[in-house]
């Protein structure tokens, strides 16, 4: 008895750099982290927000004023990072904690760098332990770390640098940027159906499942039919050509990208298929493309679809698609 072949595994990347303005409330927040300061926000209801707000919760206007918070502060609850992972504060074991500064009425939330996770507690006293570089960044606070009341080496009473290593004024982060590297790895293991489908491209080959019930034919195969709630396991075997059912013209370019704008992704419905899937289409102009538009898959050499190419018949008529928009 023959055993169908192991699903397919592969590691995943995904990343992004997450880019927002810092406007005037933040500017100001992260040019005194720069400086060993930490800011809140007094709001309408007389609460003091660390960090502050952009816009106050309960009467939604701008913050009127800001305040000097902490440094030091108190713990309201954690949780314990026993394997560190990569991009993190800390690669030594540590907590993420809720920490409310003193003089604020909110927490914030942070690395606590305790040592173990028999020293963490709720009420711990926490101060921040700066970075030595700092750049306007909330990383400008490498960690917090349990307080005996002592200030830390080069800092006054009040955790504040006796002679200012922060930005100066000319460089202070006045409605600047923030660039935050957003990365996800992970492991992915496909079904058994997606499995089949991968290993079918690599033939040069489009198959996708049938549903018992509604007859309904899926491409990538999605091993239930949505529709009716049970396995899909006829395999069906579908031509490279289809239909574009809808589309969008893409202007927009970002750092990575293989295609140059502008370009065109599209759903595109296979014959013989009951749902579209996107791809890209090339080889004519993207004022040319159009819904009813007939394509057909250009092979890449290592076994993939590069991408729909217009096939030069007849657009399909609205009806034959209509439902799959």
């Amino acid at each position: 008895m023959s055993h169908p072949p192991a699903p397919l595994r592969a590691p995943l990347e995904i990343e992004f750099d997450y880019t927002r303005s810092l406007g005037p409330v933040l500017s100001q927040f992260m040019t005194a982290l720069a400086d060993r300061r930490i800011l809140g926000a007094r709001g309408a209801d007389g609460r003091v927000h660390a960090p502050p707000f952009e816009y106050d919760p309960v009467s939604s206007d701008p913050p009127g004023e800001l305040v000097a918070v902490g440094p030091e502060g108190t713990v309201v609850s954690w949780s314990w990072m026993p394997e560190p992972l990569e991009g993190q504060p800390l690669t030594e074991p540590f907590a993420w904690a809720l920490i409310r500064l003193d003089g604020a009425d909110t927490v914030m939330l942070h690395a606590v760098d305790a040592g173990s996770a028999a020293a963490m507690r709720t009420g711990l006293r926490v101060r921040p332990r700066w970075s030595a570089n700092r750049v306007g960044s909330i990383r400008d606070i490498a960690c917090f770390e349990p307080c005996d009341g002592r200030a830390p080496g080069g800092a006054g009473p009040d955790g504040t640098s006796q002679v200012s290593a922060g930005l100066d004024e000319a460089s202070q982060v006045t409605a600047g940027m923030i660039i935050t590297p957003v990365r996800l790895h992970y492991m992915h293991t496909a079904s058994p159906g997606e499995s089949a489908y991968l290993r079918g491209l690599a033939e040069g080959r489009l198959l996708g499942q049938r549903c018992g019930v509604c007859g309904q034919v899926y491409v990538p195969p999605r091993g239930t039919c949505p529709a009716d709630g049970v396995p899909t396991h006829d395999e069906v075997e579908l031509p490279d050509s289809g239909t574009v059912t809808s589309f969008c013209i893409v202007n927009v370019g970002y750092p990575g990208q293989r295609v140059t704008p502008p370009y065109v992704a599209a759903a595109v419905l296979l014959d013989g298929a009951d749902i579209a899937f996107q791809h890209l289409i090339l080889g004519c102009d993207p004022s040319d493309v159009r819904m009813g538009m007939r394509v057909r898959a250009v092979w890449s050499d290592s076994g993939s679809i590069s991408h729909f190419a217009p096939t030069g018949e007849p657009d399909a008529p609205y009806e034959s698609y209509a439902r799959h928009l």
